[in-house]
């Protein structure tokens, strides 16, 4: 199960909305459509599509290192910088557990060296923080994260070059 990963559509935004919506059913991080299109800019955001629907997504962003965006509020602007900040990724929970996530960040860590982006940082949420360091992600407990990741939310950050490449 591989399934083809692709740049966002116009068309895919009420699928991205509903997996955004059901994957963070039980928290207070649904950010809705409006906020995730302000954090998806072409070429560093994708869809995992598996028979004719979204199965996944990540959305990652232009922002500076050690900084991340405010889950509250829209972006208003694009950043100049070098690091690439992986804002959401979701699967599907039927086809969860099965590597698709792994793979959406592979995608996106090819994406961002073909870029120029030296680092890719996000805020793991909900205990995930050993998904990402299983995938080369380091913390940094000194960098400040907005409470509205909730409890536990911790920053990390990779060099592109440390991540392990698409096999």
């Amino acid at each position: 199960m591989t399934g083809l990963v692709r740049g966002i559509t116009e068309a895919d935004w009420p699928q991205v909305a509903a997996l955004e919506a059901g994957a963070y059913a039980d928290t207070s991080l649904t950010e809705g459509e409006a906020v995730l299109r302000s954090r998806a800019p072409a070429g560093t955001s994708f869809v995992l599509e598996l028979d004719g629907r979204i199965a996944g997504y990540v959305l990652a962003l232009p922002y500076p290192r050690f900084h991340c965006p405010d889950p509250a509020r829209p972006e208003r602007g694009a950043h100049h910088t070098t690091n690439l900040h992986l804002h959401d990724l979701a699967v599907s929970a039927p086809v969860r557990r099965r590597g698709l996530g792994t793979r959406l960040v592979r995608h996106l860590t090819d994406a961002a060296r073909a870029q120029g982006f030296a680092t890719i940082s996000l805020v793991a949420i909900a205990g995930r923080e050993s998904f990402w360091r299983a995938n080369g992600y380091r913390p940094h407990h000194e960098a400040p994260v907005p409470a509205g990741y909730g409890g536990g939310a911790v920053y990390m950050s990779a060099q592109v070059a440390a991540v392990r490449k698409a096999g």
